[in-house]
């Protein structure tokens, strides 16, 4: 079961929603990506790769990393700063700089 959280700042109350499945996905006939995601387990089980969503903690950009072709520097700014998101706990606010990431469980969700 895939589990969801929202990651809100301590001090600015900047949020991330976050998702433990990522972004499943497998290649259609013109090799595009083409997203699966529970309780469609016929397309689960084509899938090749994750799109698993990220964070640079230097400018504040949401991106996604293929795990075919990991990267560890922000397209934007280049720093390499990111972070997947739900890995976000503890870790200092891109947006403020000042506060941190704490999960808030009122936003649990499982599927």
């Amino acid at each position: 079961m895939a589990e969801g959280y929202t990651f809100r700042c301590t001090v600015c109350e900047f949020a991330v929603a976050t998702w433990s499945d990522g972004n499943p996905f497998y290649l259609d006939e013109n090799d595009r990506k083409r997203y699966a995601y529970h309780p469609d387990h016929e397309n689960l089980a084509r899938c090749i790769g994750n799109d698993v969503p990220h964070l640079c903690l230097s400018c504040g950009a949401e991106t996604k990393v293929d795990s075919r072709r990991p990267r560890t520097k922000c397209r934007k700014c280049k720093a390499a700063a990111l972070v997947e998101t739900w890995d976000l706990q503890g870790k200092t606010c891109s947006r403020c700089s000042k506060g941190q990431f704490k999960r808030d469980d009122s936003s649990f969700a499982i599927s």
